[in-house]
């Protein structure tokens, strides 16, 4: 992995993080946030692998998902660490720390950290995310009381 590469998929995540924080005001930009991605994705989870065409109905769900984080009371999610590994010169696996928080009714706030794996293809000079690898985030949110 070249130097030029590393930076720029760490640039990738450090806007992703900022776009990630408007969202969770209410000010997503879902244009902004579609520009992270490949024109085809892929996700998977101990749900199931989903894949989807970068297109409105993929803008659409992620919308949803923004106002479910807002809802559930999402307050930020900042990374804490990015770790790449390489494939070969135009693709690599990005290891991301994240921390939420979450606001919760009675208790106090709450700070859960969890760790995705994407998937980077790097064309054009420009780093797009063209896949994903969560652990089982519901499960998660259910043991802390979130949802």
């Amino acid at each position: 992995m070249t130097a030029r590469m590393d930076a720029s998929v760490r640039e990738l995540f450090s806007r992703y993080e900022r776009s990630f924080e408007k969202a969770l005001l209410g000010e997503e930009d879902m244009q902004e946030v579609a520009s992270f991605y490949a024109s085809a994705v892929i996700g998977a989870s101990p749900a199931g692998v989903r894949a989807s065409e970068n297109d409105d109905r993929m803008r659409q769900v992620m919308e949803q998902g923004f106002a479910h984080y807002r809802a559930i009371g999402t307050q930020a999610m900042r990374i804490r660490e990015v770790r790449l590994s390489p494939i070969d010169d135009l693709h690599c696996i990005a290891h991301v720390a994240w921390t939420a928080t979450y606001a919760r009714k009675g208790p106090p706030d709450i700070t859960i950290d969890f760790d995705v794996r994407y998937l980077v293809q790097v064309r054009d000079g420009a780093p797009r995310i063209f896949g994903w690898i969560t652990g089982d985030e519901q499960a998660v949110l259910r043991g802390h009381g979130i949802v």
